[in-house]
């Protein structure tokens, strides 16, 4: 009897240690599994982004915004550079040593040749003070210079120098291609200045269409999980009709395949959807946070701008402030300076130089200042075509056929631009409307397929009609999507052909 009795306390605490056991055990499994675990990580919340924000990121921040201002910096120098060219360059210059040994031939009185040994230094320096002329073509220039000869055969030192000396270097009859810079690269510069605003407008332009872009794929994302969740819940309610025999095999049979279909736009949204978003991020290059990417929620930009466009205003203001005008009147200088190079280079061409001063030599760098005498140079050099064969007319006649053709293609140029701008304005303000009509058209078609839902429910309305209110509220959604998605398009491609601000009647800078 106490064998039994000790057998039987032995069993229940055997029975309370294995319970205590999975008790402890349970306990530390539901602890660990409330501790967050280091090999997933948290998922990144939502950016949200309002599409005047990833425009002004893709402003600041896009490579095609940083092309453009590098660009900007280059032109910006190279203008700096052309201005440097007209005014005074102070400039050093010369051999410092000109060291020579070596056997040189020297004719004898005889007639023959000796080759005489030679060892020299010949050391220059000269100093210059020049300005270029851009009324006349020509340069004008002070110098002084100094020149050090060492003969280590006979070991003499001789010096030979320019204390002062003021020279002029004028073409005559020649083409000035001064003269015409100083009218065209300012010109050129302006240019390059309004293609910076353009181009950071083309990068808003560009920017409206890839958020657009994501827009309507998440757009169609929401719809297709919508979708998907309706037609599974209208499939089950199928189901239950068919047991009550309220609804016929075939009428299943279709929802069924609308629930596929349904899973299969699903899975293709979610693709496309993420395509644009990779597009989107990559343009407006937006890095990873923590090595995470962070999905894009964008806001629907509904709210139009209201401001009325005058068309003359807009032509007005384009040929204010775009690149191309300003492209127009540099077009046309380029093809008149062709003309005359042809004309002037095909001419007499002369070249006048002068140079006046005062010179000195001795065996001392002193001596060379020390009552200098006068020194003078003059020379005219020319060129004067007697026989051409018709080759100077032939380019003078060339280059006036490009000139015609410069500003035949100029006055095309103008009147398409024009018709683009006639016509960006008008768009304007009809998709304003289409934006305002496709909205209400968009909330029409939710709440008829609202009813229709509730109807089939009730089993007042067929898989067919169904299906019709199901089609007509995505293609209503989509449509007002893409109406804002033109509507805004619109907007910014008017800012990039006016580079003006309607808004804000505000030149864009």
């Amino acid at each position: 009897m106490k064998e039994r009795k000790s057998e039987f306390l032995l069993l229940l605490l055997g029975k309370i240690h294995s319970t205590t056991i999975i008790f402890v055990l349970g306990s530390l499994l539901c602890l660990f599994a409330s501790l967050p675990s280091n090999a997933q990580p948290t998922p990144q919340t939502a950016l949200k982004l309002t599409l005047d924000e990833v425009v002004q990121l893709a402003r600041e921040q896009s490579i095609a915004g940083k092309q453009a201002a590098t660009l900007q910096k280059t032109n910006y120098w190279k203008y700096r550079a052309f201005l440097a060219d007209y005014k005074p360059q102070l400039s050093l210059d010369g051999s410092l040593p000109g060291f020579t040994r070596s056997f040189i031939q020297v004719q004898q009185p005889d007639g023959t040749i000796a080759f005489q040994p030679v060892s020299n230094n010949n050391s220059l320096l000269n100093l210059s003070l020049s300005q270029n002329i851009p009324m006349t073509g020509g340069s004008i220039y002070v110098q002084q210079q100094l020149q050090r000869f060492d003969d280590f055969l006979n070991h003499k030192t001789l010096y030979n120098g320019i204390p002062f000396a003021f020279g002029l270097s004028q073409p005559l009859f020649r083409f000035n291609a001064m003269k015409w810079d100083r009218r065209i690269e300012p010109l050129r510069y302006a240019e390059s200045n309004q293609q910076y605003v353009e181009s950071m407008e083309q990068v808003a332009l560009d920017a409206t269409g890839l958020y657009f872009d994501l827009l309507v794929a998440q757009v169609n994302l929401q719809i297709a999980e919508t979708n998907r969740a309706n037609n599974d819940t209208l499939f089950t309610i199928a189901q239950h009709k068919l047991e009550l025999g309220k609804l016929s095999r075939n009428d299943l049979l279709q929802l069924q395949l609308s629930v596929l279909n349904a899973r299969k736009d699903l899975a293709s949204a979610r693709q496309n959807a993420e395509v644009a978003s990779l597009k989107l991020r990559s343009f407006v290059n937006i890095q990873a946070t923590n090595g995470q990417l962070r999905p894009f929620e964008l806001a629907i930009p509904d709210q139009v701008r209201l401001f009325s466009v005058d068309i003359q205003q807009a032509i007005a203001e384009a040929f204010a402030n775009r690149s191309d005008a300003i492209g127009f009147q540099r077009k046309r200088l380029e093809a008149d300076r062709e003309v005359e190079r042809a004309k002037k280079e095909n001419g007499l061409n002369a070249t006048l130089n002068a140079d006046f001063g005062l010179t000195n030599r001795g065996s001392r760098p002193a001596d060379v200042y020390v009552r200098p005498q006068d020194r003078q140079f003059v020379a005219i050099q020319f060129v004067v075509p007697i026989m051409t064969w018709g080759r100077a007319q032939a380019r003078t006649e060339t280059a006036r056929a490009n000139q015609q053709l410069a500003v035949q293609s100029v006055e095309q140029s103008k009147r398409t631009f024009e018709q683009q701008i006639y016509t960006q304005v008008t768009l304007l303000d009809m998709l304003r409307q289409q934006v305002k009509l496709t909205a209400e058209a968009d909330g029409i078609a939710q709440e008829r397929y609202q009813i229709a839902q509730d109807r089939f429910k009730l089993s007042n309305l067929t898989v067919t009609d169904l299906g019709i209110a199901i089609q007509d509220k995505d293609r209503a959604r989509r449509d007002a999507i893409l109406a804002l998605r033109d509507y805004w398009q619109a907007y910014y491609s008017l800012r990039l052909l006016t580079l003006y601000d309607f808004e804000t009647n505000q030149k864009l800078n």
